[in-house]
């Protein structure tokens, strides 16, 4: 006999936690130079424009007004070519980048190269609190072993 699962009742097992880090998996940027996983992640968060309805023009357009400056598709196009070694994405058109697309997981790059995670906002109370009560277990052992030290020398 054959058991038919109730569709009201939600499995645990399908649960999955809030992604709490902002950034790409390391396949995205994949492995070589710098400046090659750099193109790879440009090109990366203008295909997730895209997918959501937002074209080149319509990004470097968005960019041109934040910057103050003009940036053309043909400019997104070398930035995101991996073969353009002479034309490489400036800072500050790396932030009218994410500005323009909202494709923020490109803020997870650089602080990952160094072995930093970029948080939501609302999650840098969360882990404070964290911390806190971490270092309250520390006091009170410190504490405890104090007084066990003391009880044993009367």
């Amino acid at each position: 006999m054959v058991r038919r699962r109730d569709p009201l009742t939600r499995d645990l097992f399908d649960w999955q936690p809030p992604k709490v880090a902002v950034g790409y998996g390391p396949e995205v940027a994949g492995r070589g130079r710098l400046d090659n996983k750099i193109a790879r992640l440009v090109s990366h968060a203008l295909r997730d424009a895209r997918d959501e309805g937002l074209g080149r023009t319509e990004v470097a357009a968005r960019m041109s007004e934040f910057l103050g400056r003009a940036v053309s598709g043909a400019m997104l196009n070398k930035w995101s070519s991996e073969g353009s070694e002479d034309h490489r994405i400036p800072l500050d058109a790396f932030i009218g980048l994410v500005h323009a697309t909202g494709v923020k997981e490109l803020l997870g790059f650089a602080p990952g190269e160094f072995g930093l995670t970029v948080i939501e906002s609302e999650y840098a109370e969360m882990i404070k609190l964290q911390l806190i009560r971490e270092k309250r277990l520390e006091l009170e052992a410190q504490e405890q072993a104090l007084l066990a030290r003391w009880k044993a020398r009367r």
